[in-house]
């Protein structure tokens, strides 16, 4: 789920690490499913993640923090200068499924 800030959209990701692409799986309930190959050790999992939703979202990988779960699945991150609605336009696109 997306809350609108001052600062940009919150939006809810559940992680799947160590899987076998990077890739966007698509929405489950309120939270973007993804999977990334990297390990969940030493925040590998956190900057794949980053990068993939740059990627995605068409956005430098410094309009996206992580606000909360660096140690979990579920992770909040903040994306800066757009809206719930672009973020979801852009999400749906084929381009933004998978990381080459």
């Amino acid at each position: 789920m997306a809350t609108v800030r001052t600062e940009g959209e919150l939006l809810h990701v559940r992680v799947q690490p160590r899987a076998s692409r990077d890739e966007i799986v698509g929405w489950q309930g309120t939270a973007l499913r993804v999977r990334v190959t990297a390990a969940p050790h030493d925040g590998l999992a956190n900057r794949a993640v980053t990068a993939l939703l740059a990627d995605a979202l068409q956005v430098p990988a410094s309009h996206i923090a992580l606000i909360r779960g660096a140690a979990g699945r579920d992770k909040l991150f903040r994306v800066a200068r757009l809206s719930f609605a672009e973020m979801q336009a852009r999400l749906a696109a084929p381009a933004a499924r998978t990381r080459a």
